[in-house]
């Protein structure tokens, strides 16, 4: 277990392009956002921080959200990032 001071991000990221907003509801943020939640729940995961992309293509890494992950992975504060399926991380 990991001491509070040097406890690292779990990272539950969630996108919805326009076009998946098409595909109905279980593509929704509120919807990822619950299975990212149970799912780092049930497998032990903790301090978890969200990072949503709403509205942005997969096709391109130019999200807000997922630079500031990024960023964070780099400054060594995330220990694992976790999303609902690899379409939400890039097309």
């Amino acid at each position: 277990m990991q001491t509070a001071e040097i406890m690292k991000i779990t990272a539950l990221y969630a996108r919805l392009s326009a076009d998946d907003e098409l595909k109905g509801e279980s593509n929704s943020i509120s919807n990822q956002k619950q299975i990212l939640r149970e799912y780092a729940l049930s497998n032990g995961f903790t301090n978890c921080k969200y990072y949503i992309d709403d509205g942005f293509s997969g096709t391109t890494f130019d999200r807000p959200d997922f630079s500031k992950w990024v960023d964070d992975v780099e400054k060594d504060l995330i220990g694992t990032v976790i999303v609902k399926d690899l379409s939400r991380f890039g097309r």
